[in-house]
């Protein structure tokens, strides 16, 4: 047996190792919806005209 016929034995019993493991079907999504930029800095600006109350 050479080489390469060991190293094809090898590849094809860690593909089979590997395919023999499900793929995860997730039915809910796991990470809450991002809000937008837009819903970000609409947040932030509620009255863009008044000047914020910081130190002086």
């Amino acid at each position: 047996m050479s080489e390469s016929d060991l190293l094809c034995q090898m590849f094809d019993a860690w593909r089979k190792d590997i395919d023999s493991v499900p793929f995860p079907q997730f039915t809910v999504l796991t990470i809450p919806p991002q809000r937008t930029r837009a819903q970000v800095d609409a947040r932030h600006v509620r009255n863009p005209t008044r000047r914020s109350a910081g130190p002086r």
